[in-house]
C-alpha cells in the first residue's frame, strides 16, 4: 500500500512521491499495449509515460484515476511493498562479509524500482552462496549432500515464494472459499470437510497416537490423534482434503511458480495445502467481514470459526484479495532462540532473513506471560509507527513428560488502522515517548544508542576510544 505520510508536529510534511515505473511497465506488458496506446489510453503524452516507466517521473494523480478508471487497476498495488522489501533483503544479503565496498541504499533503491528481476536474481545468487558456504563448512554435511551444491535451500525458497506473493494466492483462496462456504444450517465446515471425505470412501478416526494426522491410501483411513487440539484436528481434515481434491490447481500452481528442484515443489504444495486449510476454515468473505465487526479480536474470530490463535493471526495477514483488502498486518513466529520459522509482512515492516528478530521486540517477552496477550507501539529506523500484538502459543505434548513445543507469534499493522483494532484501546497514540525504537537486525539498523545492539551496523565508521567505555564498546559515526 502507499505509504502515508508522517504526522508530526512542527511544519508540515509534503506527500511522498509515488515511483512506480516496474509496475507501470508490467501493467502494461500484461494489457498487451505499446507504450503509444497505454499513453493514449491514460491521456498523458509518450514522452510523459516513458519518463514514468523508468522512473524519471513520478506518477501522477491523473495517470492514478485512469488506471483504476479505464482498466479497473487496485490502485493500491502501485505502492506495494515489493520494492522496499526486496531493498530491506538486498542491504542484509550485503552485509556479508564477502561484500567489502557495499552499494549505497540509493542505488538498492533504484535497482528494486527499476529492475525487479535483477534484483531477485542477486537475492537468489546471495542465497546459493551462503547454502554453499554452510555446507562447505560442515565436512560430514558437505560429504553427505553432493548433489545441487549451488541450488537455494528448498525451505527459504518456497517461504520466497509466499512471501513475494504477499502470501495470497488468489485462485487456492476462492476455490477454499467456495467449499467453506456452507449452505445447510447448523452444518460447519469440520461437518462438510468429514462428509466429502466419506464420499470419497474415506473413514476419519480418533487414536491415541503422536502423529497428528495419518493417511492410509490403502484402506481409505484417515487417522487423527485425539491429544491434539479440536481445531487442529479440523485444520488437519481440510488439509488432507485438500491433497485430495485440489490436486490439479496446486500442480498448475506449482507450474507457474517454477521452483529449482523437486524437494521445493514438495513442500511448497503442502504449502497450498495448508493454505487451502486455512482458507476453508476461514472462508475470505465472511472472515474480512467478522474481522471488521469485532474489531480485529483474535479470540473472538477463534471462536467464531473454530479455530486457533495462531490460525487466527495468519490468516489475518492472508487479506490481500484485489478489490477487497483487509489491514495489511505482518505475522511471524518465533521459537525461544528468537528464530523466526513463520513470517509474512503485508506492510513496510521487515524481517532478517538470517538470525533472529530485533531483540527490542516484543514478542520475545511473550514467553514470559503465557496465555496473555501484550501490546507493544513500536517505532522503526524509517519513522513508521505500529502496534504490535504478541502471544505465546506453545503447543503441549499431550502427554505426561511429551516434549512441549515453545513458539510465540506477533501480529502488527501501521498504528494509522489503529481504530479498527480492540488491542489499540487505551493505548497514547499521540506521544513519541510510547513508541519503542525497534529493527530489524543489528548488521542493517542505522540505531546508534541501542543498548541491545550486538554487532556494528553496516555503512557506519566505528571510533575505538580504549580510555572510555559507553553502553557499547565502539561508538558508531
Amino acid at each position: 500500500m502507499m505509504r502515508q505520510p508522517q504526522i508530526c508536529k512542527g511544519a508540515p510534511m509534503a506527500p511522498r512521491k509515488l515511483y512506480a515505473g516496474a509496475k507501470l511497465r508490467e501493467t502494461r506488458s500484461r494489457l498487451g499495449l505499446t507504450q503509444k496506446d497505454f499513453a493514449a489510453r491514460l491521456g498523458v503524452s509518450l514522452p510523459y509515460l516513458n519518463q514514468m516507466e523508468n522512473n524519471n517521473r513520478p506518477v501522477s494523480t491523473t495517470v492514478v484515476l485512469a488506471l483504476a478508471q479505464e482498466f479497473g487497476f487496485d490502485v493500491t498495488e502501485l505502492g506495494s511493498g515489493d520494492a522496499e522489501r526486496m531493498v530491506s533483503d538486498m542491504r542484509e544479503a550485503l552485509a556479508d562479509p564477502v561484500f567489502s565496498d557495499p552499494p549505497p541504499l540509493s542505488d538498492l533503491r533504484l535497482a528494486a524500482g527499476n529492475a525487479p528481476a535483477l534484483a531477485r536474481a542477486f537475492l537468489e545468487l546471495h542465497a546459493a552462496y551462503r547454502q554453499t558456504h554452510e555446507r562447505l563448512a560442515s565436512l560430514d554435511e558437505a560429504l553427505g549432500r553432493d548433489d545441487a551444491q549451488t541450488q537455494q535451500s528448498p525451505w527459504n525458497e518456497v517461504r520466497d515464494f509466499f512471501h513475494y506473493c504477499d502470501n495470497y494466492v488468489d485462485a487456492v483462496d476462492r476455490a477454499a472459499e467456495r467449499f467453506g462456504t456452507l449452505d445447510k444450517p447448523g452444518q460447519t465446515v469440520t461437518d462438510k470437510a468429514r462428509s466429502a471425505l466419506q464420499d470419497r470412501g474415506i473413514s476419519v478416526v480418533l487414536a491415541d497416537t503422536d502423529p497428528v494426522r495419518q493417511f492410509d491410501r490403502e484402506r481409505g483411513i484417515l487417522q487423527l490423534s485425539s491429544r491434539a487440539a479440536p481445531e487442529t484436528r479440523s485444520f488437519q481434515m481440510l488439509l488432507q482434503l485438500a491433497l485430495l481434491t485440489q490436486d490439479k490447481l496446486f500442480e498448475a500452481t506449482l507450474d507457474l511458480a517454477r521452483f529449482q528442484s523437486d524437494e521445493a515443489r514438495a513442500i511448497a504444495k503442502i504449502g497450498l495445502a495448508n493454505y487451502y486449510a486455512g482458507a476453508a476454515l476461514m472462508p475470505y468473505g465472511a472472515f474480512l467481514a467478522a474481522a471488521r465487526d469485532q474489531r480485529h479480536d483474535l479470540e473472538r474470530l477463534a471462536n467464531r470459526f473454530g479455530a486457533s490463535i495462531e490460525q487466527v493471526a495468519h490468516r489475518l495477514s492472508t487479506l490481500q484479495r484485489p478489490g477487497a483488502k483487509g489491514i495489511p498486518f505482518f505475522f511471524v513466529r518465533v521459537d525461544q532462540a528468537g528464530t523466526i520459522t513463520k513470517r509474512h509482512s503485508a506492510t513496510h515492516m521487515q524481517f532478517a532473513r538470517y538470525g533472529g528478530a530485533c531483540p527490542l521486540w516484543n514478542v520475545h517477552q511473550a514467553f514470559e506471560t503465557p496465555g496473555r496477550f501484550l501490546r507493544q507501539l513500536a517505532e522503526t529506523p524509517d519513522g513508521i509507527r505500529y502496534i504490535n500484538l504478541a502471544r505465546d502459543v506453545s503447543k503441549q505434548g499431550g502427554s505426561f513428560g511429551a516434549p512441549v513445543r515453545r513458539f510465540a507469534i506477533a501480529l502488527g499493522c501501521e498504528v494509522k488502522h489503529a481504530e479498527a483494532l480492540v488491542y489499540a484501546d487505551g493505548l497514547d497514540l499521540d506521544t513519541a515517548q510510547a513508541f519503542e525504537p525497534i529493527g530489524i537486525s543489528c548488521r542493517i539498523c542505522e540505531r546508534t544508542d541501542c543498548h541491545q545492539r550486538s554487532i556494528p551496523p553496516l555503512e557506519r565508521r566505528l571510533t575505538i576510544t580504549p580510555d572510555a567505555r559507553g553502553v557499547l564498546p565502539y561508538e558508531v559515526g
